[in-house]
């Protein structure tokens, strides 16, 4: 039956949460995927990606203490946009998040054939095994979900601690050199490349509903998990380009391309003959944390969609059990088992990272419109310093971006959207009527009095 969520996750949670959906593949897998676009210079990469993520993050959080509602980007966007919009951010959104989700599932595997020597398909039994234990956690309780977050984020956090300090008294200096041998293209090619390790800063709007005090936590949330995660980012990447000698991160991969496994390369000479475990169990926690995290924020979006008739009613339902939206949850959680079991994940998430720089930039025009047209419903407890420039820098870096994806992932992003769109004809647009703060602002500038305040 349709009911309430539960508000019980803390600040704390909060945090974690978001940067749970953080830490995964952007530290333990693509680094050196990064260092072969950029060399050395993949450290600015990621503090470039950062900072092109920041203006939709002070967007969100903006945003999100105006509408505390399950959903995240697509409220914002459909609220701001209408619900054409709305439709395609969500469903794109959802689709990217699960993409995510599945790829930090199977991308562990590589990690725990450092553990054990598994064959493929062991390791995708075991990928599955873990996406199902993510979806019962997810519905038997978000508390239950964000408490598990919690104790693997800090785990994770300190573990990367750990291996940053350790590093420092075993980096070679030279191995940063040339810095920038790729010069600028590379650092903004690699910008592009690894701007997906961000992706997960505003999920935890998702969960809106479901956080404590959403006007005070949301924003301070966001904000603290972006700021940490810029540093571990900057620190981490250093450490695994100063610990290990390129040729080896750029050639000891399958097919003798980027390795898969850049934080455990040299783990061994840091850590002694334990070191290469140790990492290779934090990886798994981490990416697994991901995971889970992705499932929490992901299943929000048809909750939302369902409720305002774009999606069908049985997504909306809440279990009077749990407090949890069981039947979102278990619809994305059957879609992330069907990746992981039949679809080549790593291929498919290259796709949805080209989406996600492309949500980021309509974000920061979402929050333009509901300025810009006074509605009386937006009434945010936190302003985001800086507008408008600060989202027109958003949009621009987003769409720069974008340029650097190249020609498959960019089609990919096309077909979500020309995807979204035929679902609002032919199931949406005959069960809504609603428009956006856009039709109010608009009507303004026609001179006309606005017929609504949505």
């Amino acid at each position: 039956m349709t009911g309430d969520l539960e508000r019980d996750l803390g600040l704390y949670a909060t945090v974690t949460i978001s940067m749970g959906a953080m830490i995964g593949s952007g530290i333990f897998v693509l680094p050196a995927l990064g260092l072969a676009k950029a060399g050395p210079a993949v450290i600015l990469a990621y503090v470039l990606a950062g900072l092109v993520v920041l203006p939709a993050a002070l967007s969100k959080a903006e945003m999100a203490t105006a509408m505390p509602e399950s959903g995240g980007t697509y409220i914002y966007i459909d609220r701001a946009l209408g619900p054409l919009a709305g439709t395609v951010a969500g469903i794109g959104a959802w689709f990217s998040l699960v993409f995510k989700s599945s790829f930090a599932l199977v991308g562990l595997g590589a990690y725990l054939l450092l553990l054990v020597p598994l064959s493929d398909g062991l390791v995708k039994i075991v990928a599955l095994g873990l996406a199902g234990a993510i979806v019962v956690l997810n519905v038997v309780g978000t508390e239950q979900s964000g408490k598990a977050q919690s104790v693997i984020v800090t785990a994770v956090v300190l573990a990367l601690a750990a291996y940053v300090l350790n590093a420092g008294v075993a980096v070679d200096t030279a191995r940063f050199q040339p810095f920038a041998e790729k010069g600028a293209s590379g650092v903004v090619t690699a910008a592009a490349f690894v701007f997906v390790s961000y992706a997960g800063v505003t999920k935890v709007a998702s969960v809106a509903e479901e956080v404590e005090d959403p006007g005070r936590n949301l924003p301070r949330g966001i904000l603290i998990s972006m700021g940490v995660m810029m540093v571990v980012y900057a620190l981490v990447v250093a450490a695994v380009v100063g610990l290990n000698d390129a040729d080896v991160l750029t050639t000891s991969g399958p097919g003798g391309g980027p390795s898969l496994t850049p934080m455990a390369d040299g783990a061994g000479g840091l850590f002694g003959g334990v070191g290469v475990v140790v990492v290779a169990v934090v990886a798994v926690l981490a990416l697994t944390s991901m995971a889970n995290a992705g499932v929490l924020a992901s299943s929000r979006f048809p909750l939302a969609m369902s409720r305002d008739s774009l999606a069908p009613v049985a997504l909306s339902r809440v279990s009077v059990r749990f407090k949890t939206p069981r039947n979102a949850i278990v619809a994305t959680g059957s879609v992330l088992l069907a990746l992981i079991a039949f679809v080549p994940v790593v291929e498919l998430a290259k796709l949805a990272s080209a989406f996600q720089i492309l949500v980021f930039s309509i974000v920061n025009v979402a929050l333009v419109v509901f300025r810009a047209s006074g509605v009386e419903s937006y009434q945010p407890t936190y302003r985001a310093p800086g507008y408008p420039y600060v989202q027109v820098a958003g949009v621009v870096g987003g769409l720069a971006l974008l340029t650097q994806m190249g020609t498959f992932p960019i089609l990919g992003a096309v077909g979500i959207t020309v995807g979204g769109i035929a679902w609002y004809l032919v199931y949406g647009r005959p069960r809504t009527d609603r428009k956006g703060a856009l039709a109010v602002l608009l009507v303004r500038r026609r001179g006309d009095e606005p017929t609504t305040s949505d």
